[in-house]
């Protein structure tokens, strides 16, 4: 892991301001409980100071190897898990793989070094509902963490052109989505886009309580296990751009 990358790049936003309110009060919303799982201590460190300075954001735990970082996700329960790949002892993806397993609402942001479409592959298809390269601003960062706690896919604009310019080289199968009706064609197109389903809903007029149906009922139809799934194949079969920022 690039240690000094994250780490180094908090002293640059050291001022930045809490977020607060149009009317200038500090919302009252709880913070995103998030679990940081890397095997480097100077990384947690970096990201725990950074997040000690977001007013939506709190550390609740830390954890330098995936084995740990289970146990630690199935006592604390965290909204968000930001989790290295390569680890002792228990290596991200399988970490991935098992916190999701047990605690499906707790989502996992994957943080490497390697854009590896395999590696990208891997971590999304284990569970992650993001993928960052450990170059990444310490502000991407929180966003990746936002993104996912909000329920929507985010990647690394890196690895975002990379998947793109494979997707772009690969021919399309014509009736792929033929099981779908032209209603959870759109849904899926937005899926696709990274959106949650309150923004689908919002996006086509219905309730987030409806998305929600038609996202599972994509699900069984192409018998996917996830929306993180569904949204990868929505861009793998050109309905949808990689979704990016």
């Amino acid at each position: 892991m690039a240690d000094g990358r994250l780490a180094a790049r908090v002293d640059g936003v050291r001022s930045s301001a809490v977020p607060v309110t149009a009317e200038g009060s500090v919302t009252d919303s709880p913070p995103i409980r998030v679990l940081l799982v890397d095997d480097h201590a100077v990384v947690r460190m970096g990201l725990k100071v950074f997040f000690d300075l977001q007013d939506d954001i709190e550390v609740v735990g830390e954890a330098g190897d995936g084995s740990e970082g289970v146990a630690l996700a199935r006592r604390l329960r965290p909204d968000v898990v930001l989790m290295d790949l390569l680890m002792p002892n228990m290596d991200g993806l399988t970490a991935i793989a098992r916190i999701k397993s047990e605690l499906p609402e707790t989502e996992i942001v994957a943080v490497t070094s390697f854009i590896e479409e395999e590696k990208v592959t891997a971590a999304l298809e284990a569970g992650a509902s993001g993928y960052l390269l450990k170059d990444a601003e310490a502000e991407e960062v929180a966003g990746a963490v936002r993104a996912a706690y909000a329920g929507e896919v985010h990647l690394d604009p890196a690895v975002a052109r990379l998947l793109a310019q494979r997707l772009r080289a690969k021919k399309t199968e014509p009736d792929a989505a033929e099981p779908l009706t032209d209603r959870e064609k759109d849904v899926l197109r937005l899926l696709g886009q990274g959106m949650s389903n309150k923004e689908i809903g919002t996006a086509l007029f219905i309730t987030e309580r409806t998305a929600r149906t038609y996202v599972s009922n994509i699900l069984g139809k192409l018998g996917l296990a996830s929306r993180t799934q569904a949204a990868l194949w929505a861009v793998e079969h050109k309905l949808a751009d990689a979704p990016g920022r």
